[in-house]
């Protein structure tokens, strides 16, 4: 009983992840005046659309196949977790507020900022939380969000687009790009932390 409903929030996390993505690729090619092949690079540009794709990939192999080692590993989940809230954590207290999405298109932006995140955490919690994980975990969880932003940059140099205005170096500098990516990165580290500490202690009560 307890496998069985430990795959029903990888589902739901699942389907909820695929319909929103695929909804939010849909409402950008309707709604777009570039070619197709540059909205799609465009798409895949955004560290939502990328952290949520993953979340999703993750959570169809829990659910499809949770013998897979690799996604039910407790850093991989906690990861995954860390990046789904960071994206989370951004939107909300930093994006939200610069426009007002209707429809279809709120009901998206939901789902990819609030929903899945809320649920990722409860996820972590209820099966991740109290399998040890250790410090130095931390260091390799930091890559993702580090090529990322490389990505960016040298896209952004290359065709004027940048997905987020806290690193648009056309309009911010270089500088306080760097700068704004640090406080982020002190993010991610400060989240991967406590997650870590959590997982330790959690342990070291069941001794």
């Amino acid at each position: 009983m307890e496998i069985k409903r430990s795959r029903i929030y990888p589902a739901i996390l699942s389907l909820l992840g695929w319909f929103a993505l695929t909804a939010q690729y849909y409402l950008m090619v309707r709604n777009g005046t570039l070619p197709p092949g540059e909205l799609t690079i465009r798409f895949f540009s955004y560290f939502t659309i990328l952290t949520n794709l993953l979340v999703a990939i993750c959570n169809t192999v829990l659910w499809l196949n949770p013998a897979v080692r690799f996604f039910s590993r407790a850093g991989t989940q906690t990861a995954l977790t860390v990046y789904i809230l960071v994206v989370g954590i951004i939107y909300n207290a930093v994006l939200r507020w610069l426009w007002q999405p209707q429809g279809l298109q709120w009901v998206v932006d939901e789902l990819l900022h609030t929903v899945i995140p809320v649920l990722s955490l409860l996820y972590w919690g209820l099966y991740t939380a109290k399998r040890r994980l250790e410090w130095k975990q931390c260091w390799p969880w930091l890559l993702y969000p580090l090529l990322y932003f490389v990505y960016i940059l040298a896209r952004g140099a290359a065709s004027g687009f940048y997905p987020y205005p806290f690193i648009e170096v056309n309009r911010i500098g270089i500088t306080q790009a760097l700068i704004n990516a640090l406080g982020i990165a002190g993010i991610f580290l400060l989240l991967s932390l406590l997650f870590i500490s959590i997982s330790r202690y959690l342990t070291s009560a069941q001794k």
